[in-house]
């Protein structure tokens, strides 16, 4: 019962939501944020602390401000979200501009397929829909929702240019699949995660147990790696920028996959602290790693690609 109310609200929202202007489906986003940063304790409070320990110089009152416009900034982008996924295509195309994607097209031209390194950040599912349209469809790695329903209406969204989505079940097999066929493969970094599969790497001063599935699957390929972020400019709108692909480590480096991933989260921290604003700063992740089970050393990680994860925002 539950799981159909929670989808029968989320439905009559998003039919409201394809009739109304821009403007104010994102101010009603940006509202619905403030009202979570209201009553939402644990989370709020996860958020602050994130931000004191990432930004220590910063006055108490200068985190709130932060953690007030991640909050209206993720309002924002689930209602732009659902009213950018029901537009044609080149009504989508007309509302991003692009910098930097000749990178990804000569990461296509090399031959191996590339991987599209992303995160919690900016609106990343709005990066998967305008890519699969401008480029290629991708495979995009994620998990189920808990909720069945919301989870189909999801995968709709999500599938709605071309692109198909990664679940953990036979998930190395259709990566490496996608990529031997030249094509790109989406994947999140910036949630903690914990087994065999992860390893520690600094992220804003502290360890953060982090997936060594990208790495790992990079190295052993020799598909490029490409940071990719949609930042959003105005109301509706959004800039994609590509980076230059992520250097794989030197040969003899003592554990490659560690170092690669290193490279790889050093590339989100810069964003997020240019964009502190657009960053999950309420997802906990830093928590203390279980150093047995936690990776130290360069191998292959056993599980799949898709990390397991403690809470349900880490599907893309």
């Amino acid at each position: 019962m539950r799981h159909r109310l929670e989808y029968l609200l989320v439905a009559f929202v998003a039919f409201f939501i394809r009739l109304l202007p821009w403007t104010i489906i994102s101010v009603a986003g940006e509202a619905l944020g403030l009202a979570f940063y209201g009553f939402d304790v644990p989370r709020r409070r996860v958020a602050l602390s994130n931000l004191a320990h990432a930004f220590p110089t910063r006055t108490v009152a200068e985190r709130r401000t932060i953690a007030r416009r991640v909050f209206r900034h993720f309002g924002r982008m689930l209602f732009e979200l659902l009213k950018f996924s029901t537009l044609a295509a080149d009504e989508m195309l007309a509302r991003v501009e692009f910098e930097g994607v000749d990178r990804a097209r000569q990461a296509y031209a090399a031959g191996h397929g590339a991987f599209f390194l992303t995160a919690h950040f900016g609106c990343w599912e709005t990066n998967g829909l305008v890519h699969g349209l401008y480029l290629a469809p991708i495979g995009v790695m994620a998990r189920p929702l808990d909720n069945p329903m919301l989870h189909e209406m999801l995968e709709r969204v999500r599938q709605c240019t071309g692109n198909w989505v990664i679940y953990r079940r036979g998930g190395i097999r259709r990566t490496l699949r996608a990529l031997e066929s030249g094509q790109g493969v989406a994947m999140l970094i910036d949630q903690h995660i914990h087994g065999s599969d992860a390893t520690l790497v600094d992220f804003f001063n502290r360890p953060a147990a982090t997936t060594t599935a990208l790495a790992a699957l990079a190295l052993r390929t020799g598909a490029p790696v490409i940071p990719v972020f949609a930042i959003p400019t105005a109301r509706g709108r959004y800039r994609m920028i590509y980076e230059h692909a992520v250097e794989p480590p030197t040969p003899g480096s003592p554990d490659p996959i560690r170092e690669y991933t290193q490279r790889c989260t050093d590339v989100l921290e810069m964003y997020v602290r240019r964009y502190p604003e657009l960053w999950l700063w309420m997802h906990r992740r830093w928590r203390e790693p279980d150093t047995s089970s936690v990776h130290m050393k360069g191998m292959f990680p056993a599980a799949s690609p898709e990390p397991e994860t403690d809470d349900n925002h880490g599907a893309h």
